[in-house]
């Protein structure tokens, strides 16, 4: 998986430079103890990354250079001490040199404290960066959510935590991405147990605009989504559960009242074999619950999907894999999930870039 065939955003005709034109990045390497360094190094090193965007690396600097270590690749960048003047006049990444409230080194391959409080700080920086628009999105290495509990994450996950530090208080929803596909769901990490008394309408609903408003942002103009049922085949027409009769089929219809193209429920077991091949049906399927669409898209391709954190008013992109501690230190750590999440955070900061 390489980027050489990515295209970069087209310099405009008002006299601004092809760099000023392109999206500004605010990449962190995630947890320490991963394979995250490794990951941001061998993107940095990957033909066409510079033309596609200016990359603002948040990082300590040890840890950028371990990771480009293990990758064999050695990567230039320039440091950026202070982060209201950013010169990317020489065409390389910036560093801004920083570890928040940690010290001393790393251990490897486990969840620590340290290394959640790492991944927590920088990603702080980082947000504040591009809520502010100094940056138009941010991209992040792989997190490892034990060493962020340990840290003092109170959250269930860094989505909550994310909308916490932007005070943001609308709706959101972590969207799966493999290529052209995008999944959703109307419940995330609960236990299974809880999901049937937590679909509603309205959040069936919500799920469906968010990823109707997400995939236009991505550059889809007309986004054509499916939703999944809940039940085995639909529920059988009510035999065994009523959600697809009474919640899930009536948000559908509200959802193409509203204008949306959107069709289901569908059975969860045939849905995936419509959006595969050349010519997909969908844009998009809303699951009921995680696995429920996290199983088929990483069994269609766990190497390439990003996860997207949705619904903020920042993009933010992520490899759709975890910390890989069996594999880290290894230098094998494959890199086309992290490229597939730096494509698209360049076509999100873009759109958010020209919308300013």
């Amino acid at each position: 998986m390489t980027i050489s065939n990515f295209q970069p955003v087209p310099a405009p005709d008002s006299g601004a430079t092809a760099a000023e034109h392109l999206p500004l990045l605010a990449v962190t390497l995630g947890d320490p103890a991963g394979i995250g360094p490794e990951l941001i190094a061998r993107l940095l090193a990957e033909p066409g990354t510079l033309a596609a965007a200016r990359i603002l690396l948040i990082a300590d600097r040890a840890e950028l250079e371990h990771g480009m270590a293990l990758a064999g690749r050695k990567v230039g960048f320039k440091l950026a001490p202070y982060l209201d003047t950013l010169d990317f006049s020489e065409g390389l990444p910036l560093l801004h040199d920083f570890r928040g409230a940690t010290a001393g080194g790393f251990e490897r391959r486990v969840a620590t404290e340290k290394g959640g409080r790492y991944s927590l700080d920088t990603l702080d920086v980082a947000l504040d960066l591009t809520r502010r628009g100094v940056t138009d999105a941010i991209l992040f290495g792989p997190l490892n959510k034990s060493s962020l509990h340990l840290a003092g994450m109170a959250h269930s996950d860094e989505l909550h935590w994310f909308a916490e530090k932007l005070d943001y208080h609308g709706p959101f929803c972590e969207f799966n991405v493999l290529d052209r596909l995008w999944t959703s769901r109307v419940t995330s990490h609960v236990a299974l147990s809880r999901v049937p008394s937590m679909l509603s309408q309205e959040g069936v609903l919500e799920a469906i605009g968010l990823i109707d408003a997400q995939l236009r942002l991505s550059g889809v103009a007309e986004p054509r989504i499916a939703v999944c049922g809940l039940n085995p085949h639909n529920g059988d027409n009510g035999s065994f559960g009523r959600e697809e009769i009474d919640i899930i089929a009536p948000a559908v219809e509200r959802a193409r009242a509203a204008g949306m193209l959107v069709q289901g429920p569908f059975p969860a077991d045939t849905i995936f074999l419509k959006v595969q091949g050349e010519c997909p049906e969908y844009d998009a399927v809303v699951t009921m619950y995680h696995d429920q669409g996290q199983i088929a898209i990483k069994l269609m391709g766990f190497s390439r999907g990003v996860t997207v954190q949705g619904g903020l008013p920042i993009p933010i992109t992520t490899p759709a894999h975890g910390t890989a501690f069996d594999i880290a230190g290894q230098g094998i750590a494959n890199p086309g999930a992290t490229i597939q999440a730096f494509q698209l955070a360049c076509r999100m900061g873009a759109t958010r870039r020209t919308a300013r």
